[in-house]
């Protein structure tokens, strides 16, 4: 299930988006990677991304008008587990 950044995202600001995983990852577990995708050509720029032991965060810049983005960050954890979360973002002029 995909879920939608409250948010709204102008096609001119850089701005930084987080996921928390800690609820999924529980208190035994931790991130030990991170890779965000977003179709290429969109117009939406990944300019950046980190993690810690239980948040993802990415930079994003540019987008178009009046489009919904779809996002997937992928996790790998310590404990071997992979999980996949595909986020909602709108691109609105403000």
């Amino acid at each position: 299930m995909a879920l939608t950044w409250p948010a709204i995202k102008d096609p001119n600001e850089v701005k930084d988006y987080s996921l928390d995983w800690s609820a999924l990852l529980g208190a035994s577990d931790t991130i030990t990677s991170s890779t965000w995708t977003v179709d290429e050509g969109s117009g939406l720029v990944i300019d950046s991304d980190s993690h810690g032991n239980t948040e993802a965060t990415i930079w994003l810049s540019a987008g178009t008008d009046g489009t919904n983005y779809a996002l997937v960050n992928r996790v790998v954890t310590a404990g071997g587990r992979t999980y996949d979360q595909t986020v909602r973002l709108k691109v609105r002029e403000k």
